[in-house]
């Protein structure tokens, strides 16, 4: 059990909004609080203004339709704050022209902090260009004056630390928030603008790795799209087509955006493919037996949440087995490729690493691996729009729309020229190879802003000199 006691005069004396459940006084956020008061500290107010979107009655102009890219700016969302790197692989867009006339105020500029205040999760980043519009759900924290570094801020929000305040400032009501008002109120330990700018080089460094996996992905998409001629394709969506009946006979589907010819367009260019096709189901081997994991063992588990956009496992929950969700039943092993289910979803696919062998994963991921195609080929032939195209159209259901294992099975693979696959092998290991020293980094600087706070600068900055050196 653990428990505070809180003396009533404290209650009155420093807790504006006169809060004394509990959750408030949970002793790790309560008694952090209290250390970061004895010292030197700025409240966020003192160095930043704090905003939210204007007002929801624009909210009808956001749209994630295909619009040309003049005529929009990219709206972020908390679901574009993926553990400290910027995702953009989906966004709203909202039309300039109402933008410019009624939200210029939520325009977001370079070097601003973007916190994600809704739900379970929240994180942080600071933007690394103009641009951008601020959407639901997400605050902008905007440096008024210069004695707390933003990237500092950035980084003291998703440590241990800042998630406790953050945490402890939530309201419970349809889900978590914390009110801009007591965002703006909490406080930061103030440390030298040399040590503040220690942590900034750290995350550049990091955001540095971020970018060049993500430009490594993008070669070895390229690599993948220009063998197969697909490098120039882009999908036409038809608004009406003809198909015989025969055709819903045998698909056993009568829905019209199952028989968009833009699937069929596709899966003829692949056909094409001089080194030939299958089908899914003969190319890849399917681990698609459950797994029923022992009551007091202890098992990684991968759920969708921890699945990216970009191709991420950000994370893992660890637990023994009689504690872990019934749906924590495939096994994974290093090599094998995670798919999502799930519409919505279905670029949620990843490649089990070293550091993930024998973990387990939700029933909403096939689990695939193949002797003809390496891992590498895999993952990136499901995420481009060979596979994310197929997989889309064999989606159905009403409530929870997701891809059977019939279709799943349908999907249409190029075999893979071997040069080709071991050219797409070298960028997606140094990808991942760039991915790692990016996290190892971020992990480096939020444990070195802790270490500060529990101790001081000085052991805090010689503990990263000597981590950084280690590990880079």
């Amino acid at each position: 059990m653990q428990y505070s006691i809180v003396k009533l005069k404290e209650v009155f004396e420093d807790n504006e909004i006169f809060r004394f459940d509990a959750d408030y006084y949970y002793p790790p956020a309560y008694y952090l609080y209290k250390r970061i008061k004895s010292g030197r500290f700025l409240r966020i107010k003192e160095c930043f203004a704090v905003t939210k979107l204007a007002g929801f009655e624009y909210t009808e102009y956001f749209t994630d339709k295909n619009i040309s890219s003049d005529d929009y700016y990219i709206t972020l969302t908390s679901k574009n704050i993926q553990h400290e790197e910027l995702v953009l692989d989906d966004y709203l867009k909202i039309d300039k022209k109402i933008a410019d006339q009624f939200l210029s105020r939520s325009r977001l500029k370079k070097n601003d902090i973007v916190l994600s205040y809704t739900g379970e999760y929240r994180r942080s980043l600071v933007l690394e260009k103009d641009g951008f519009q601020l959407g639901p759900n997400i605050c902008l924290v905007r440096q008024k004056e210069k004695s707390l570094n933003s990237y500092y801020v950035s980084t003291f929000f998703n440590c241990n630390a800042g998630q406790l305040l953050l945490d402890r400032e939530k309201t419970l009501s349809a889900q978590p928030t914390v009110a801009m008002s007591r965002i703006r109120e909490i406080p930061i330990p103030l440390f030298s603008e040399a040590w503040q700018s220690r942590i900034e080089n750290i995350i550049l460094e990091s955001k540095s790795n971020q970018h060049r996996a993500n430009e490594l992905y993008k070669q070895a998409e390229q690599i993948l799209l220009s063998e197969l001629g697909l490098l120039n394709w882009k999908p036409k969506h038809q608004l009406s087509f003809t198909k015989h009946f025969s055709d819903t006979e045998s698909s056993n589907r009568i829905d019209a955006e199952y028989f968009q010819p833009m699937y069929d367009d596709l899966v003829e260019v692949i056909k094409k493919y001089k080194g030939g096709n299958m089908t899914l189901g003969s190319i890849v081997k399917i681990k698609d037996k459950n797994f029923v994991p022992e009551a007091d063992m202890a098992y990684k588990y991968i759920e969708l949440a921890n699945i990216s956009a970009n191709g991420n496992i950000n994370g893992f929950i660890e637990a023994i087995g009689k504690k872990l969700p019934t749906r924590a039943r495939r096994k994974v092993n290093t090599g094998d490729v995670i798919v999502s289910s799930i519409e919505g979803s279905l670029s949620c696919i990843a490649l089990i690493t070293d550091d993930l062998n024998n973990a387990l994963c939700s029933t909403g991921f096939y689990v695939v691996n193949s002797d003809s195609l390496n891992s590498e080929t895999l993952l990136v032939l499901l995420k481009s729009l060979v596979g994310q195209l197929q997989l889309k159209k064999g989606c159905s259901g009403t409530i929870l729309t997701a891809i059977g294992d019939t279709e799943f099975k349908k999907v249409i693979l190029p075999e893979v020229a071997p040069k080709t696959q071991e050219a797409i092998k070298q960028k997606i290991t140094y990808m991942y190879k760039s991915k790692a020293q990016s996290k190892s980094l971020l992990e480096i600087a939020k444990s070195g802003v802790e270490m500060a706070i529990e101790k001081n600068e000085e052991e805090a900055t010689r503990w990263l000199d000597e981590e950084v050196e280690r590990k880079c």
